[in-house]
C-alpha cells in the first residue's frame, strides 16, 4: 500500500550525524545484525573508498529499512556544502526528511542551506538534536537558533533527561514516558518505559503542556480540548502533529545520541507518524504536447493504474551499464518494459529494477507509485530527465543546480589516451551536473570546474581510480564573471563587398546592466510565461517596429549576442546580468543574411563592452569559524587580511565564532593555514553567497588572458 511508504532523506550540516543516525535506524529496523561506524569504515551508506579513508559523505546514497508497518527508503545526503548538488537532487525526489543538528554546534551554515533548500521544495520536516551526550551540548540553545535561522515552529516531542556528561536518556512528552535503556544489553535493543526521573518531572509538565499548545495551532480538536479542559489523548496529539507537519505550519523535534543508540526508535516513530507518504503529496506538474506543437499542463496522481511517469534523479556509470535511480510519481514498470525519455523523445528499455542498500542491490519485478529504485538499461538518460509512457509521455520540471565558482587545468598524462580521458570527463559531468569541463581556445589548456577545492580533488581522485585515467591537476582559480559598467547605445554597421555577393547589416542596440530589481522583474516574467529563468540573466529584447530588420534575422542578433556573452572581448570571463534591445536597423535584399546579422551582434556588443567599460564580479563566500576564543583576535585580523567583511562575532563556553563573507580567491588553502596557526583546534565551513564587485588588480586574470 503507497500509506505505508515513506521516502525520506537525511539532512544536516557535516559531522553533525546523520551516516550515524542512519547506520542506528537500519539496525533497529533489522536490515542489519550490527550498526557500523563511521570512524571504522564500515557505514552502509558511505560505502565508497574515498567517503571511507576521509569519514565523510561524498555521494547520496539510498537504504530501505521496515518499521512497524512501513517501508522507509531513506537518502543519507552530504553534509559538505561542495557535494550539495547531492542534497538538491535527492530533496528534488522525497516527500519528507530529517533534519539532524548537532546539540554542540547548533545550527550550522550547512544545516541552514539545506533546510532552506527543503523549504524551496515544500517537503515536510521534523528535527532530531543529536550528540547529547557530548560536552557543551545545549538542547534549549539548539531550538532557540532552529526557531531565529530556520524560521520555523518546534513542536518539541523529546526532551534530554541531563545533558553532557550527565546525559541519561530521552523523555517522552507524547506518552509522558522515560525511555531507560537496559545498560547491561551489549546489542542496546533492551529497554523499558519508566515513569519520568523526579529531577526532571516539573520540566517534561511543562514542555507538555507547550506542545500541547503548538500542536493546537494545527488542529481544532485539539485548541477545543484544551480550552474545554479536556484530555488530550496520544492519538489526538499524534494525529494533529502530524497535520501540522504535513501543513508546514510546525516541525516536531526530537533528540537523543545517535552513537549511543539513544532517541533512535522515537525518531523512526516520529517517521511513520509525523511525515507524509507519496499519497499525502500533491500530484506531481508536467507538460506534454499536443497538436504538434501546444504545450499542455498535466498532472499524474500517485495510482498504479495512470500511465507511468518517473524522473531520473542521479546516474551512476559503471562498466556494465549505467545505474539510473527513478523516482516514480505513477504507474508501474517492469523489466523489459519500453518506455520513452520524454526530455530527450528517445525510446527506452528496462532491463533490471533494483532496490538498494548502499551498495546492495536487490532485483525487483515490478515498480510502482512512490518507490525509489534504481534501473539498467536506459541509454539515453541522464539527471533531470522525464522516463514515461511511450503511448502518453509527459515532461516533468528539470533539477536545477548551481553553476561552479572555481576551476583548475587539469594536464594529462604521457600515456594517457585523449579520447579515454574525453570520454571519462563526459561520464563523469553527466553524473554529477556541478561539474564542467571545457579547453580554453587560446591556452589549449583542458580546464575543469566545481563547487570548491575538495569537490575538484574528489573528481581528479575518481578519474585515476574509477576510469584509469591519471592526470595532475594545476592551481585552482576562481570563476570570476563580468558585467557592464554603464548603459550603452551602440549602432554596428556590418557591411563588406568583395566581389560577388556581399555582406550587409546595420544594427542598432541598447545594452544595459542590469539591478536586482531588473533581475526579479525578469524572473517573474519568464515564470508568468512558463520560461525558465537564464541562469547568467541574459535577456534579448526585441523593439524593432516598422520592418526595418526582418523578422527572420532578429533570432540571429539574439544568438550573436549570446554567444558573445559566454566570453568577454577584454577578459575571457562570462557576462552576466546583461540586457540588450535591438531597436532599429537597416538590411539589403541581396547581400543580408542570418550569419551576417549575427556576425554584427558579436561585433556590436564587442563593441559595446569597451565603450560602457567592465565590471568584474568575484564569488563571495559565506564563512564561518569556530575557534578557542583565545584565538579570536588573530582570526579577525586574518579575515581582514583576506578582504573579509565581519557579519556575526560571538563567544561562549570559551570558545568563539566569527561569520564572514571572504572571497573565495582569498581561502585558498585556508584549511591548512588554519590548523596551522589555531593548532588544529579550529574549524570552519564556506558555501557560496554571492558576487561582488572587485578591482581589477586584486583579480586573478590569468584565466582571462
Amino acid at each position: 500500500m503507497i500509506e505505508k511508504l515513506r521516502n525520506i532523506g537525511i539532512i544536516a550540516h557535516v559531522d553533525a550525524g546523520k551516516t550515524t543516525s542512519t547506520e542506528r535506524i537500519l539496525y533497529y529496523g533489522g536490515s542489519k545484525h550490527k550498526a557500523g561506524d563511521v570512524d571504522e569504515g564500515n557505514t552502509t551508506t558511505d560505502f565508497d573508498p574515498l567517503e571511507k579513508a576521509k569519514g565523510i559523505t561524498i555521494n547520496s546514497a539510498a537504504v530501505t529499512v521496515e518499521w512497524r508497518d512501513c517501508q522507509i527508503t531513506i537518502i543519507d545526503t552530504p553534509g559538505h556544502v561542495d557535494f550539495t548538488a547531492e542534497v538538491e537532487r535527492s530533496l528534488r525526489v522525497l516527500d519528507g526528511a530529517v533534519g539532524v543538528f548537532c546539540a554542540v554546534g547548533g545550527v550550522e551554515v550547512q544545516s541552514e542551506t539545506v533546510w532552506h533548500q527543503a523549504d524551496n521544495h515544500r517537503v515536510p520536516r521534523i528535527a532530531f538534536i543529536n550528540k547529547l551526550d557530548r560536552m557543551g551540548a545545549d538542547f534549549h540553545g539548539c531550538v532557540e537558533q532552529m526557531k531565529e535561522k530556520l524560521g520555523m515552529l518546534p513542536a518539541i516531542c523529546t526532551l534530554p533527561a541531563g545533558q553532557s556528561s550527565e546525559f541519561q536518556g530521552v523523555i517522552d512528552l507524547v506518552t509522558m514516558k522515560f525511555w531507560a535503556q537496559d545498560k547491561n544489553d551489549p546489542a542496546h535493543m533492551n529497554y523499558t518505559l519508566e515513569e519520568i526521573p523526579a529531577a526532571y518531572k516539573d520540566d517534561a509538565k511543562m514542555w507538555r503542556e507547550n506542545l500541547l499548545e503548538t500542536a493546537s495551532h494545527a488542529c481544532d480538536e485539539v485548541l477545543e480540548s484544551i480550552l474545554e479542559g479536556k484530555e488530550v489523548t496520544e492519538e489526538m496529539l499524534r494525529r494533529a502533529l502530524r497535520i501540522g507537519t504535513l501543513a508546514g505550519r510546525l516541525t516536531p523535534v526530537l533528540c537523543g545520541s545517535s552513537k549511543e543508540y539513544h532517541g533512535v526508535r522515537q525518531l523512526m516513530d516520529a517517521v511513520v507518524d509525523y511525515l507524509p507518504s507519496p499519497a499525502d503529496r500533491p500530484p506531481v506538474d508536467g507538460t506534454t504536447v499536443v497538436k504538434g506543437k501546444e504545450k499542455e499542463h498535466v498532472q499524474r496522481r500517485p495510482v498504479p493504474d495512470e500511465p507511468f511517469t518517473a524522473l531520473a534523479f542521479k546516474t551512476v556509470s559503471e562498466k556494465h551499464g549505467d545505474l539510473i535511480f527513478l523516482r516514480v510519481y505513477s504507474g508501474q514498470v517492469s523489466p523489459g518494459d519500453t518506455l520513452m525519455n520524454s526530455t530527450m523523445k528517445k525510446s527506452e528499455r528496462i532491463s533490471h529494477i533494483y532496490r538498494l542498500m548502499g551498495d546492495r542491490r536487490d532485483r525487483l519485478d515490478v515498480a510502482g507509485p512512490g518507490e525509489i529504485v534504481a534501473v539498467v538499461g536506459l541509454k539515453h538518460t541522464a539527471t533531470g530527465h522525464t522516463v514515461s509512457d511511450a503511448r502518453q509521455p509527459i515532461v516533468l520540471e528539470e533539477i536545477r543546480f548551481p553553476a561552479p565558482v572555481i576551476s583548475q587545468s587539469i594536464t594529462p598524462g604521457k600515456s594517457v589516451d585523449e579520447t579515454k580521458l574525453a570520454e571519462a570527463l563526459g561520464k563523469m559531468v553527466r553524473d554529477d551536473p556541478t561539474l564542467r569541463t571545457f579547453t580554453d581556445p587560446e591556452t589549449k589548456e583542458l580546464i575543469l570546474s566545481g563547487m570548491g577545492e575538495l569537490h575538484l580533488e574528489v573528481a581528479v581522485h575518481k578519474l585515476a581510480r574509477d576510469h584509469g585515467v591519471a592526470v595532475t591537476p594545476g592551481k585552482p582559480m576562481v570563476s570570476y564573471r563580468q558585467t557592464l559598467a554603464r548603459p550603452v547605445t551602440i549602432e554596428t554597421r556590418y557591411i563588406k563587398q568583395s566581389g560577388g555577393r556581399g555582406k550587409y547589416a546595420v544594427i542598432n542596440v541598447r545594452f544595459k546592466p542590469l539591478s536586482q530589481d531588473d533581475i526579479a522583474e525578469w524572473n517573474t516574467y519568464q515564470e508568468e510565461n512558463d520560461d525558465k529563468p537564464d541562469p547568467n540573466n541574459i535577456y534579448f529584447v526585441d523593439e524593432v517596429v516598422g520592418g526595418s530588420v526582418p523578422r527572420e534575422y532578429i533570432p540571429s542578433v539574439e544568438a550573436g549576442f549570446r554567444q558573445a556573452c559566454v566570453k568577454g572581448a577584454k577578459y575571457g570571463f562570462p557576462l552576466v546580468d546583461v540586457e540588450a534591445a535591438l531597436f532599429d536597423g537597416k538590411s539589403h535584399e541581396v547581400d543580408s543574411s542570418a550569419d551576417t546579422f549575427k556576425l554584427a551582434a558579436i561585433e556590436c556588443f564587442r563593441d559595446a563592452q569597451m565603450q560602457a567599460g567592465l565590471v568584474i564580479l568575484e564569488p563571495i563566500m559565506n564563512v564561518v569559524v569556530h575557534a578557542p576564543a583565545q584565538y579570536q583576535g588573530e582570526l579577525l585580523r586574518d579575515v581582514n587580511r583576506r578582504r573579509g567583511e565581519i557579519l556575526n562575532l560571538s563567544s561562549d563556553k570559551g570558545r568563539c565564532m566569527i561569520h564572514a563573507y571572504v572571497p573565495l580567491a582569498e581561502l585558498f588553502g585556508y584549511t591548512s593555514e588554519l590548523r596551522n596557526f589555531t593548532s588544529g583546534t579550529a574549524s570552519f565551513t564556506m558555501e557560496p553567497s554571492h558576487y561582488a564587485s572587485v578591482k581589477e588588480e586584486l583579480a586573478d586574470l590569468r584565466a582571462a588572458s
